[in-house]
């Protein structure tokens, strides 16, 4: 099936915006919180501002899978205007409900009826052509970045200017726009999808477990330095208050820019030479993060941000693209629900051993514990490598000249 150009851009634009408007509200849930709590309830606020981020993972990490699996019953694009609804309605919810407890219970019901981007990602793969993988599901990881790094800039603005309350309002707005947006994208029910001549070969459970592991052990090692980083750059760095944020969105904007030029290297091999090179990407990750444990000024700091957002973007949409051109296009919604499933834990789990970690070995040294994670990381791919048999599918290889053809 040709590549629908049209279909893929419009998608990457919904994801963009779609992500940036839930981003908006990403940094300011804890004063929401403090807020509505008030002087009396106060003791309350490390509690809630925890479960407000977690609680929404975990239901997102427990039932992804399910609307992925449910999308490939009844079409993805269906799961893509579902989520975003969900999301808008939530966003609506948390604009004026007055208790901080049931704040944090919309946060859960939001994790819990989102997955949009697993089921963006499974629309794609499904509507948009069986050659690129990786260039489409990069495209898409780049579209997240530039949100993310996006939204919490103009949600800031927001609060500045209104409040919380046109916050979660924008979002909603937005939301309900790119519903309606969505609308508007070919069908890609299981009716109206073209049948293949050919299956890629049946996943053995090994690898998909394998492959679930690699996530979260990437995630994790990524995820680490969040609770420390603003504490480290602003005591350790002694950087003013501006660099925190610009030092931050860095590695955003290169894996943004990377993201694409990685998954287009990676259509053109088997699984098996895609996982050694991840390999020794996160040997590069590893050193990265060395350089900038290292890093007594901020130029240098920057640089090896920077540098780390390059070798980002081969990780986690390669890991998506290693498990989505090895499964039955029928399972491919379930299959890249778990993915996202294992990158939730490993976001979890990472964010608890940075916590864990900086009171260990204290803030200053913190960043050589994610330069070790990423070294762990490595030696555990490196096991899966030889335990793990790779399929060998014949769709796999993409010829080269195809590309030209099927990717915008």
């Amino acid at each position: 099936m040709p590549t629908n150009n049209t279909a893929l851009r419009l998608l990457v634009v919904i994801q963009l915006v779609s992500m940036g408007a839930m981003e908006m509200s990403g940094p300011f849930w804890p004063l929401q919180i403090q807020k509505l709590l008030g002087v009396a309830n106060a003791q309350y606020t490390g509690l809630l501002s925890s479960l407000v981020y977690a609680g929404p993972m975990m239901a997102a990490m427990i039932l992804t899978p399910m609307w992925g699996r449910l999308g490939d019953r009844t079409g993805h694009k269906l799961m893509i205007i579902r989520a975003l609804l969900a999301l808008a309605v939530c966003q609506a919810l948390a604009a004026i409900t007055p208790d901080p407890w049931w704040l944090v219970a919309i946060r859960v019901v939001q994790g819990a009826l989102a997955g949009f981007i697993a089921a963006a990602q499974a629309y794609a793969l499904a509507c948009c052509g069986d050659g690129g993988r990786g260039h489409i599901l990069a495209r898409l990881q780049s579209a997240t970045a530039v949100g993310s790094l996006a939204g919490p800039v103009l949600g800031g603005w927001l609060m500045d200017i209104s409040g919380f309350a046109l916050l979660c309002y924008s979002a909603t707005g937005v939301c309900l726009l790119c519903a309606i947006i969505s609308a508007f994208l070919p069908s890609d029910s299981p009716r109206s999808r073209p049948a293949r001549t050919s299956q890629p070969a049946a996943l053995p459970k090994g690898w998909i477990g394998a492959m679930l592991g690699i996530i979260v052990l990437i995630q994790a090692a990524r995820m680490m330095p969040q609770p420390f980083y603003a504490l480290y750059v602003a005591q350790v760095l002694h950087a003013p208050a501006w660099l925190i944020g610009a030092s931050y969105g860095a590695s955003a904007l290169t894996l943004a820019l990377s993201a694409p030029l990685w998954g287009r290297l990676f259509d053109r091999h088997q699984p098996a030479h895609t996982l050694r090179i991840i390999e020794w990407v996160t040997w590069a990750c590893a050193f990265t993060l060395a350089c900038t444990a290292l890093a007594s000024e901020w130029v240098g700091f920057i640089a090896s941000r920077l540098l780390w957002g390059v070798w980002q973007g081969a990780l986690l949409p390669v890991a998506y693209t290693l498990i989505a051109t090895t499964v039955a296009h029928s399972q491919q919604g379930f299959a890249l629900g778990m993915g996202n499933s294992a990158a939730k834990a490993g976001a979890l789990c990472g964010a608890l051993l940075g916590g864990i970690g900086m009171g260990w070995v204290g803030l200053a040294h913190s960043f050589w514990l994610v330069a070790l994670t990423y070294a762990l990381a490595a030696v555990s791919i490196r096991a899966i490598r030889s335990f793990a048999r790779a399929p060998e599918t014949s769709d796999f290889s993409v010829n080269t000249s195809n590309h030209s053809e099927t990717n915008p």
